[in-house]
């Protein structure tokens, strides 16, 4: 019985899809009753919710704690969602004897001091090393992939032929989401080769990618060939403000997103790669971009 948080995010989904697909039974946390699926029992509860916690976890071999703030207008939320919403997630396999924990955390918890964002993930991931669980930490780079809300706005912006990105200098690496989700699972049996380690996995683009590529591969997968536009911070803050204003708490451009898009590098480091033996990329950018398209399409996103 694996136990995941998460469960009904972006990433946490395409784990369960994986885990049914490999015959894993899943204990699943949610906080509004889900409908039934198939290998997955379903636990209603939140983070705050001990009672929830230990329902999850009780007879539990492991657990992949997905769940986690990634975008709020009160910085505070981060706190609470990332550091203590961790924190009850590890007194809780403690108290059940679960000692095997899969952590994913962020690439901006290497850059703490740029966004509060990334200072809560890297507060968490100080509390699952300080934990005396056996742990490994996952720190992905940009995810992307079907139901993802924050590269789509990416191709939407490639329909109307006009992509404005972060500051020319800056290069990122990123990862599909089914990617990611079969190496959390890899993850779970534990080993010498992988306890107690932090990784960042990536696509296998050496070097990571400019913002300029970027934008013109989504502009490939869109059937498009659209302008870049590389705005500086201070117009990146501009158009924070702007979103605010638009889209309110719904803003996916926050001023705490601004701090680390302006950051030039968020490239996975080559010496922190999981095990090849263990765990390779598998879907190849450029279609994995084209196939995200076709399903932001087919379900009516665009």
């Amino acid at each position: 019985m694996l136990a995941v948080t998460g469960a009904t995010g972006f990433v946490g989904q395409a784990v369960l899809d994986r885990a049914h697909a490999s015959g894993i039974a899943v204990r699943a946390l949610a906080r509004k009753a889900q409908a039934p699926r198939a290998g997955v029992e379903w636990v209603i509860g939140d983070l705050d919710d001990k009672a929830a916690l230990a329902a999850l976890l009780a007879g539990a071999e492991a657990v992949i704690h997905i769940a986690g703030v990634v975008n709020a207008p009160d910085p505070t939320q981060f706190e609470a969602g990332n550091v203590k919403g961790t924190m009850g997630v590890i007194e809780a396999s403690l108290a059940a004897g679960v000692q095997r924990f899969v952590h994913v955390s962020s690439l901006s918890a290497r850059e703490p001091d740029l966004s509060a964002y990334g200072a809560s993930k890297a507060r968490a991931e100080k509390l699952v090393r300080a934990s005396g669980l056996d742990w490994t930490i996952v720190r992905p780079p940009g995810i992307y992939g079907p139901r993802d809300v924050d590269y789509f706005e990416m191709f939407r912006l490639a329909r109307w032929g006009i992509m404005p990105v972060p500051p020319r200098e800056g290069r990122a690496s990123i990862i599909h989401v089914d990617d990611l989700a079969r190496l959390l699972l890899a993850l779970v049996p534990g080993g010498e080769d992988v306890s107690h380690r932090v990784f960042e996995p990536d696509d296998g683009h050496k070097h990571g990618w400019s913002h300029y590529e970027l934008a013109r591969a989504i502009g490939w997968a869109m059937g498009r060939r659209p302008w870049v536009v590389h705005l500086s911070r201070p117009s990146l803050e501009r158009a924070a403000r702007a979103d605010r204003l638009v889209r309110g708490s719904r803003a996916r451009l926050t001023p705490d997103r601004v701090g680390y898009m302006s950051h030039p590098d968020w490239v996975v480091s080559p010496f922190d790669r999981p095990p090849a033996s263990l765990w390779t990329p598998e879907v190849p950018t450029r279609e994995g971009l084209k196939a995200a398209a076709k399903w932001y399409r087919d379900n009516k996103w665009l």
